[in-house]
């Protein structure tokens, strides 16, 4: 796990993830240098990156898709790897529980998808059986879960840099220019104006301009990405609820207020809505279950699947908690 402030640091980052490194010293009450150091070895370990969190519409026709795999004895191992480099896997974890292999798959196409779930994934050795749920509406993605360390104090020098987006658009609606910026701060949320506009062969002032515009947007919505055993939650799991109709929409806004919720959302399929959440230890994720869910109307069942080992999380590969150095092997 991080030291004290790493964890201060990171938890400023989910305020203010462009934030420049003299407001951040600020906000911590620490030295830009020190902000700086800090921030270069949490890169340097592969602990820690701020990326760009693309809007689905700006990504691919149609939503992503929640996959549970069901593998043969001994080769979950096997076929987690091969699934985590389908070019379509955003997330691809071994798991315990509900299934052996869990994937959040997002396919450019429609078309596309039969394909995908219906040949590819069972196609893949070791894989005896899938089961899948499309996603219809998310109700909160991991660029809103946070760290509640700072205080209102340190929030309100964070929110001085922060951007607040508005209605996301599509790809139809933004320029070739644009594209490629996408592109640019899907690895870097953090590109300066200076780095974009030498990358993209424009002046500083239209790369600055066109960063503002997709960020305002909502079309990319930076964010830090740390793996949740580094912030002191060693227990993640994947818990599909069925809900009653008309309860539907008031548990998924329960769930998505909840601390653990890294990812929620409403689903098409067997299940009813999607609960991907962090928690502490054992005696964390049992408070959830039978208190926090108790209250809540129209649950009939859920089935949970247990994060066993992460091997890919929104396109980047992991190893041992940490970013992987090259393509995953």
């Amino acid at each position: 796990m991080l030291t004290e402030p790493d964890l201060d640091l990171v938890a400023a980052l989910q305020i203010a993830p462009r934030a420049s490194v003299a407001t951040l010293a600020e906000a911590l009450d620490v030295s830009a240098s020190t902000v700086g150091r800090r921030l270069v070895r949490l890169e340097e370990q592969r602990i820690l990156r701020v990326i760009g969190q693309v809007e689905w519409t700006a990504r691919a026709r149609g939503n992503p898709r929640h996959v549970w795999v069901t593998t043969e004895p001994g080769a979950s191992g096997s076929a987690a790897k091969a699934l985590a480099r389908f070019p379509e896997v955003q997330l691809a974890a071994e798991t315990a529980g509900r299934s052996d292999v869990y994937l959040a798959v997002h396919v450019p196409d429609r078309a596309e998808a039969r394909e995908l779930l219906a040949e590819r994934i069972p196609g893949v050795p070791g894989v005896a059986g899938t089961h899948s749920e499309l996603v219809l509406r998310a109700l909160t993605r991991a660029d809103s879960w946070r760290l509640h360390r700072l205080s209102e104090d340190q929030q309100k020098i964070l929110s001085r840099e922060q951007v607040v987006p508005a209605a996301p658009g599509g790809l139809d609606e933004v320029g070739p220019d644009e594209r490629r910026l996408i592109g640019l701060l899907a690895g870097n949320g953090r590109i300066t104006a200076a780095e974009a506009g030498r990358s993209l062969g424009l002046s500083q002032s239209t790369a600055y301009r066109l960063i503002q515009s997709t960020l305002r947007r909502g079309i990319v919505r930076p964010r830090v990405e740390v793996e949740p055993a580094q912030l002191g939650y060693e227990l993640e799991a994947v818990i599909a609820l069925t809900i009653t109709p008309g309860a539907i929409q008031a548990v998924a806004g329960e769930l998505a207020r909840h601390p653990s919720a890294r990812y929620v959302s409403i689903v098409a399929g067997t299940a009813s809505v999607i609960h991907q959440g962090v928690f502490r230890n054992e005696d964390e994720m049992a408070d959830f279950l039978t208190r926090d869910l108790a209250p809540l109307p129209g649950i009939t069942a859920l089935q949970v699947s247990v994060v066993l080992r992460m091997l890919r999380r929104y396109w980047l590969y992991r190893e041992d908690g940490r970013f992987a150095p090259t393509g995953g092997d």
